[in-house]
C-alpha cells in the first residue's frame, strides 16, 4: 500500500520568516509596466491595450506616467524596453516614480539573438552594458542623464548546449565575482554572433 509523503515539519523560526516575507511582499507596491495578459500578481499593471490584464490603460512613450513621484519599491518589465521609441526618457520616468532603493527589473531579448529582429515591433536592440549608462561609471555620459541605478545583476540566457557546456555559467561569473566581467564583454564583443544569447535579464536598484 503506498502512502503520501508528509511534508517535513518546519521550525518556528522558518515559519517567522516565510511570514515576514509574505508580509513584505504584500507590503511592497508593484508596477507591471507593458504586463499584457500576464500581470505579475499583486502588481498593478500598465499597457496600452484595453484588450488587456492592464488596471492602467497608458502608452509608455507618453510622459509622463500616471503616478506620483516616488511611488513604487518594484517596477517590473517583462520583454518590454526593446519596443520603446526613447529608452532615456523612459528610465527617466521610471526612476521619477521608483522610491529610492527600489529595485527595476527588465528583461530583453539579447541583440544576437535573430528574436531581437524577427519581431517588427523591436526598436532597440539591447547588450548585457546598455544600462550601464545610468550607473555613473560611464563619466562621458554622465550629462546626459540624471538618472543613478546600481547594477545588481546581469544575466544572459543561451540555448540548452551551451548552459550544458558551462559557457552560459562562465558568461554570467561576473555576478559573483566582478573582476570577471572582462569574461562577458569579450564574449559579447567577438563572439555572440557564434554562440548566440537569448535573453538579458537586468535588476537595478534606484539609487536617490
Amino acid at each position: 500500500m503506498e502512502h503520501s509523503a508528509k511534508p517535513l515539519p518546519q521550525s518556528k523560526s522558518l515559519r517567522r520568516q516565510s511570514k515576514h516575507v509574505q508580509r513584505k511582499l504584500k507590503a511592497m507596491k508593484i508596477l507591471d509596466i507593458g504586463c499584457g495578459t500576464h500581470k505579475t500578481p499583486g502588481s498593478i499593471g500598465l499597457d496600452i491595450n484595453p484588450k488587456t490584464d492592464a488596471d492602467v490603460i497608458h502608452n509608455l512613450d507618453y510622459i509622463p506616467y500616471p503616478f506620483p513621484d516616488n511611488e513604487f519599491d518594484l517596477i517590473i518589465g517583462n520583454q518590454v524596453i526593446e519596443h520603446v521609441a526613447d529608452v532615456l526618457a523612459v528610465m527617466s520616468e521610471l526612476y521619477r516614480i521608483a522610491r529610492p532603493g527600489a529595485v527595476i527589473r527588465l528583461d530583453t531579448p539579447h541583440y544576437s539573438d535573430i528574436a531581437s529582429y524577427t519581431d517588427p515591433t523591436h526598436r532597440r536592440h539591447l547588450t548585457s552594458e546598455s544600462f550601464a549608462y545610468f550607473t555613473g561609471k560611464r563619466p562621458d555620459f554622465e550629462f546626459y542623464s540624471h538618472v543613478r541605478l546600481r547594477q545588481r545583476i546581469v544575466r544572459v540566457t543561451m540555448l540548452k548546449l551551451w548552459r550544458m557546456l558551462g559557457v552560459e555559467l562562465l558568461i554570467n561569473s561576473s555576478n559573483r565575482y566582478p573582476r570577471l566581467r572582462f569574461l562577458r564583454r569579450f564574449w559579447e564583443s567577438y563572439l555572440c554572433f557564434i554562440i548566440r544569447g537569448k535573453t538579458i535579464y537586468f535588476e537595478l536598484e534606484v539609487m536617490k
